[in-house]
Parts: structure tokens; sequence; C-alpha cells
């Protein structure tokens, strides 16, 4: 793999999951760039902001999105992402606690790449990590990307 550092987009309200994240993204061995986003409307003006180049934010390789956020959740989030055609390519991850098949079903017909449950224990939000790491930047070539392996 050559230097392309990876940039990463999580949209999490909790501080505790989002450095359980961080933590479980660092011992995965990502270089990345990981951007944190508390509400739905910090991330689309984050990803706006990429976008149009302004403020330094880089346009993200993969979004790791939960569902439940205060003001825009997390199913409006991705209905706005997949809606605009500068970033629609963009994997959208749908990480949370839920299983609901409402949830799911949603994620998924508003264009989600992928719906993972949050594991409740540690170890287990880092193995889950872990394996979205080895899928999305080992895997899977990303839109935009040359192949880096």
């Amino acid at each position: 793999m050559n230097d392309h550092t990876h940039s990463i987009l999580i949209v999490e309200d909790s501080p505790d999951d989002f450095y359980a994240a961080q933590r479980g993204l660092k011992k995965a061995g990502l270089a990345n760039a990981l951007v944190r986003a508390e509400t739905g409307e910090q991330a689309l003006a984050y990803l706006d902001d990429a976008v149009a180049g302004r403020n330094g934010a880089r346009e993200p390789d993969l979004i790791l999105l939960d569902l439940n956020l205060p003001g825009i959740d997390g199913v409006d989030v991705l209905k706005a992402v997949k809606a605009k055609d500068a970033i629609k390519t963009i994997p959208v991850i749908v990480l949370t606690t839920s299983e609901d098949p409402i949830d799911i079903e949603a994620a998924y017909t508003h264009g989600a790449s992928s719906y993972v449950r949050k594991p409740v224990d540690l170890d287990g939000f880092m193995a889950a990590l872990a394996r979205l790491k080895d899928y999305w930047f080992e895997v899977v070539l990303l839109p935009g990307k040359r192949n880096e392996h």
C-alpha cells in the first residue's frame, strides 16, 4: 500500500463510542485521518466544506454513520449524502446499536453500503472495526481511488 492516508468521517454523538472507534481503528493499523461529527448537521456541513475545498476539509474515503443522532438523524444524513452527485459514491457504513428491521430496511433503501450492529463490549466493537477496515481498505476498490494494494 502506498502512503495514501485514508480519511474517515465518523458521525457519532456518543463520546464513548467515538473513542472506542478511534482506538479500534488505531489498533487495526489503519493510518487514517479520522474526523468526527457529533450531529447530522455537522456531518453535512463538513461534507459541503470538503466538496467546496473550504476550511481544510477533505472528502472522506468512508463514512461511519450512527442512526440515532440529535437533530438530523442518520437516515436523513444518508439521504442527503446519496442525493449529492459529488459525494454519492462514498461508501456509507451504518454503525449503530439498532437491530430494528425498519432501520435496516431504511438504511439499505437509501443507499447504505453496509449495516453493522455495534457490539456492546469493547473487544467485540474493536474486532468489528478491524473487519471493516480490512474489507473497505484492503479488499474492495473505492470509487475515485486507484488500487493501492
